[in-house]
């Protein structure tokens, strides 16, 4: 067996960018990426506007370090001379910095006011910088040298497309304007769809059938799938713990005549989104919530016999929520970083975390696109947001690996492990979360006619979700490994 293609090798930092590349071996993937970029050029005329690239890869897959090396190789074969990353979170900046110094590329951080676009290789900016100060960037772009440049967009779907409302998709459309002198614009993601049902840049748009109706699809030009990942042992699989239980269903003061519903079986979506917003929270030593937190740090605490530094990560719904959730922890006698992005000490924490500072990180809306931490192992996701992308991108915070447990470990690789409560929607998102879906553009519906106001609500009050407890745990296994990889 060919060794692990993860295993890239760190050069010494000195010589000049040939050298510094030639200690890289580019992933499989990633030596595909350079000669797509390669072939888009050569279909595209030199004066006419610039080809779109759309690569969806999983996360771990190494999307920021192949986006570099494909510049970094066509810029040696004279076709590229600089290039622009647009991020949507300056946390994110610190990766692709170590990145390109780790190619020996020159990238800097833009600030307002500093005009790089002539003196940098690379320039880097974050889409809400790019909004703001558009109208400078456009005339910095304008000034700079006559010469072809690539335009990289990180996790691209953030970048909608609204014609009928661009103000509501203000990203999309600056970034849209300044880059349409690049000669290429690559954009990266690995969840290459939206919950809006709108398109994003750099992104092809084909016509497919669906039933008797043409939609817009959008198509990746390359898709590394995190089953792809696993087999070469790039990524950690999943396995799942899905903590089962029910939950009593009422009106206030009524509690005689409540209705017990099974966290896991319940269809009735109304009944289904009450049950998820009482099981996570934390009640007595019965709650389907504190279950599943303790069995969570159990979980780590074994992990930890073969990895001794693996941290875990809590998806809490709220600020009072998170704090309720650390001060448990703390209590065990864990170390703690508590995470939210009111707090300006918040990325001095994740820093914190992935250098080992704490053994938990307890989190409401930080810790997804761009967290890297290869320490992470285990995750609890007690939250009300269950849309797919919102799952995938927290659960995969868990899957990436470095290069010193690489060493250590054989292929497959041993895996992380995520805790949520036995929502049926999160547990069909746990069975197809290592497959790329098609993202289908529909037309929009027509508006329904507003419901007529003033209708008797009657007296009685609203159901509740009145109380739950913990029942057994479910659990669930990711994508299914060669027979040659489990025989190992």
């Amino acid at each position: 067996m060919p060794a692990p293609s993860f295993n890239l090798a760190q050069p010494s930092g000195r010589g000049d960018q040939a050298r510094a590349a030639t200690a890289v071996q580019p992933r499989q993937w990633q030596r595909q990426l350079i000669q797509l970029l390669r072939r888009r050029l050569d279909q595209q005329p030199p004066s006419g506007p610039g080809a779109d690239v759309l690569i969806n890869a999983g996360p771990g897959a190494g999307k920021t370090l192949g986006a570099l090396l494909g510049f970094h190789r066509l810029h040696g074969e004279g076709r590229l001379e600089r290039f622009v990353v647009f991020c949507h979170r300056s946390s994110i900046s610190s990766q692709w910095l170590s990145a390109a110094q780790r190619l020996g590329l020159t990238l800097r951080i833009w600030e307002p006011g500093h005009d790089q676009t002539a003196t940098s290789q690379g320039l880097l900016l974050t889409y809400q910088a790019a909004g703001r100060n558009l109208e400078a960037l456009l005339e910095q772009f304008a000034a700079a040298p006559r010469q072809p440049w690539l335009a990289i967009a990180d996790e691209v779907h953030h970048l909608g497309l609204d014609p009928e409302e661009p103000e509501a998709t203000a990203w999309g459309h600056a970034f849209s304007r300044l880059s349409q002198g690049a000669r290429l614009r690559l954009g990266l993601t690995g969840t290459p769809f939206r919950a809006d049902n709108l398109a994003f840049c750099a992104a092809r748009q084909v016509q497919v059938r669906e039933g008797d109706a043409w939609v817009e699809q959008i198509a990746p030009d390359l898709s590394v799938e995190p089953r792809q990942l696993i087999a070469a042992g790039d990524v950690r699989p999943l396995e799942f713990r899905f903590q089962d239980g029910w939950v009593d269903h009422g009106r206030q003061g009524e509690q005689d005549e409540a209705e017990r519903s099974p966290l896991s079986l319940e269809q009735r979506e109304s009944w289904r989104a009450r049950n998820l917003r009482r099981a996570i929270r934390l009640a007595d030593t019965s709650s389907i919530a504190l279950r599943l937190l303790l069995n969570a740090r159990r979980r780590l605490e074994a992990v930890r016999r073969e990895h001794p530094e693996a941290g875990g990560l809590v998806i809490a719904r709220d600020v009072a929520h998170a704090r309720r959730i650390a001060g448990l922890l703390e209590e065990e006698g864990d170390r703690v970083h508590l995470v939210h992005s009111q707090d300006p000490e918040a990325p001095e924490r994740m820093e914190a975390f992935k250098a080992g500072g704490a053994d938990w990180l307890v989190s409401i809306d930080m810790c997804a696109e761009g967290f890297d931490a290869p320490r992470l192992r285990v995750v609890a996701y007690l939250t009300t947001v269950v849309t797919r992308t919102r799952f995938v991108q927290a659960i995969t915070r868990a899957v990436r690996m470095d290069g010193s447990r690489g060493e250590l470990e054989a292929v497959p690789r041993r895996p992380s492990y995520v805790f949520a409560p036995a929502d049926p929607l999160l547990m069909q998102y746990a069975r197809t979360w290592s497959l790329s879906e098609p993202y289908l553009i529909r037309p929009r519906p027509a508006e329904l006619p507003a419901e007529p106001t003033g209708a008797n609500p009657g007296c009685s009050l609203p159901l509740q979700a009145l109380e739950d407890g913990a029942g057994e745990v479910i659990r669930m296994r990711g994508p299914q490994l060669p027979h040659f990889l489990l025989q190992r």
